[in-house]
């Protein structure tokens, strides 16, 4: 069973749906027992780092979301789902992320031409191609929106990149943490492929 993490992110229906499409049922839920018995866990999210943050303290998810990591299950962070996994955000000065992960979500600069925030398709590169991106050709076009990106420490676990203004971490991958920062669920046929590839570890 597939659990998606429940504290109250705008895209958990979307992430749901997509899995169905897949023939998975996925249990949305922030009971901390079914979480941990699961046989792999999403943690969604849109909005602001300084908001879940709040509402997964306040749920008492972080220290539940930080066991699933430590037991070895899969387990997959989208968009601000992947930022939440670091130790905090330029976003939320002084707020602490669940810290599962090394490195600095930074905002994204402003450029000549294009706009905060990052809102559409963007192609990907595979400095390190992860499972995720199985029978995925590098190039692939996934649907990003976002105004912070991910800056990652360890660069050996980096599985995509794109460009906008600058160079952004799209992807990790490391031991059985996977996180995306663009939306599989908004991102087509390659964005189901991922999220199979995701279910079938």
């Amino acid at each position: 069973m597939i659990a998606i993490v429940d504290y109250d992110a705008g895209n958990m229906l979307s992430v749901a749906k997509a899995l169905r499409h897949l023939g998975q049922e996925p249990e949305i839920t922030r009971d901390p027992d079914v979480l941990i018995k699961a046989d792999s866990v999403i943690l969604p999210g849109v909005g602001a780092f300084g908001d879940a943050m709040e509402k997964l303290n306040g749920f008492g998810l972080v220290q539940v979301i930080s066991d699933i990591i430590k037991s070895g299950k899969p387990f997959l962070g989208i968009c601000l789902g992947l930022q939440l996994l670091y130790e905090g955000s330029e976003e939320a000065p002084g707020v602490a992320g669940i810290g599962a992960l090394d490195g600095r979500i930074r905002k994204i600069p402003v450029g000549e031409y294009k706009k905060i925030p990052h809102m559409g398709w963007n192609s990907l590169r595979f400095p390190n191609k992860g499972r995720l991106y199985s029978g995925i050709d590098e190039g692939a076009y996934v649907y990003f929106v976002h105004s912070y990106y991910l800056e990652a420490a360890d660069r050996s676990g980096v599985t995509a990149t794109c460009e906008y203004n600058v160079t952004i971490d799209a992807s990790v991958e490391y031991k059985n943490v996977f996180a995306c920062q663009f939306h599989p669920e908004k991102s087509g046929d390659i964005g189901l492929k991922i999220l199979d590839n995701f279910v079938r570890l």
